[in-house]
């Protein structure tokens, strides 16, 4: 007889360009495979490029490119297997309704990376935060959009003050069990530097402005 299948998971990250979406995905995804788990990376980037390049950046647009997303994950979810988004994704809407797409499957963990703006303006290297405040961007995440916390994530993690193996081992601790609380030691610091690695900051305007929000 074979093995029940595992109940399949979606871990959402979500937060401005530059929180370090892209690094934690990196990281939680080379753990998983490490330990012999395939996992299916969903990069809002990478889906408006694939799925979504005839999509605009406009509110509607940006709701439904998340759909897609939370139709895709979905279907990987509902056959055992895990996904991992990285995304913006500054509308709760949105957030909500790929939400409920995955969970007709199995499990969805919401991770809100609450970097501070100025911290994730400190690891543009590019300068994109400082040319959309200049007006050279529009429709940046955080500076002429909004981007709206969510309401109920299962794991809220501020890199800037969480090191990225504890950020790690939480998300992981979620898929599991449920949210875990922050270390004591946070709030002494140690944390990692979203600036250096990082693809959140290298492709920020993609993933923040009118040239690829997600």
């Amino acid at each position: 007889m074979s093995a029940p299948q595992r109940p399949g998971v979606t871990v959402f990250l979500t937060g401005l360009s530059g929180a370090g979406k892209s690094t934690i995905a990196d990281a939680l995804v080379a753990e998983l495979e490490s330990g012999g788990r395939p996992v299916t990376v969903l990069d809002g980037d990478v889906v408006r490029t694939h799925l979504s390049s005839e999509l605009s950046f406009s509110r509607e647009d940006r709701d439904l490119n998340i759909r897609r997303i939370g139709f895709v994950a979905g279907e990987v979810v509902k056959h055992g297997g895990t996904v991992v988004v990285a995304a913006i994704a500054p509308y709760e809407a949105a957030r909500e309704e790929a939400r409920a797409l995955v969970e007709r499957h199995g499990r969805f963990v919401l991770v809100h990376l609450s970097t501070p703006l100025e911290v994730c303006e400190g690891r543009d290297v590019k300068g994109l935060y400082a040319r959309a405040r200049a007006g050279q961007i529009t429709g940046f995440t955080g500076i002429d959009d909004p981007y709206e916390p969510p309401a109920r994530a299962e794991v809220v993690i501020d890199t800037s003050v969480t090191p990225l193996t504890e950020s790690v081992a939480r998300i992981r601790a979620a898929m599991v069990e449920g949210p875990r609380p922050p270390h004591p030691s946070h709030a002494q610091g140690g944390a990692w530097d979203g600036a250096s690695g990082t693809r959140d900051g290298a492709t920020g305007a993609r993933e923040g402005g009118r040239a690829g929000p997600t």
